[in-house]
């Protein structure tokens, strides 16, 4: 494997954009590989937390299940458990969900992968 100064060298010696180009598309698409081998899979029943960066923020930390991915699963449903549904019927910051006063696991549709911290531990550890 070269090391970092050979492969700086090589790079300034490129001297067509196409070539540079080309380089940088591979070491892109090399860097997404790399980021998504070491993200937790998120898979329908998983258990997981919405975390902090979501808004609304009365969304923040609520439990629940993932649901159903998008065809891209960059998005999932977000089953919430019954303190979780509760929680967010109270919540007096929540102007968006309404949950019904029977519903004891509400859905939120189309939660950001980036969104969901599983807390479970999964069956293949």
């Amino acid at each position: 494997m070269p090391t970092r100064a050979e492969i700086r060298t090589f790079v300034s010696g490129l001297s067509d954009v196409g070539a540079v180009v080309a380089l940088q598309e591979a070491a892109a698409t090399r860097l997404i590989e790399l980021d998504a081998a070491k993200r937790p899979v998120i898979l329908p029943g998983r258990i997981g937390r919405i975390n902090t960066t979501i808004t609304p923020a009365c969304l923040r930390r609520l439990t629940g299940t993932v649901g159903q991915p998008n065809k891209t699963r960059s998005r999932f449903d977000f089953l919430l458990d019954e303190d979780s549904t509760d929680q967010l019927r109270r919540d007096p910051h929540n102007t968006r969900f309404t949950v019904p006063d029977g519903e004891k696991r509400y859905r939120i549709p189309k939660v950001p992968a980036s969104c969901i911290e599983l807390t479970d531990i999964p069956a293949d550890s």
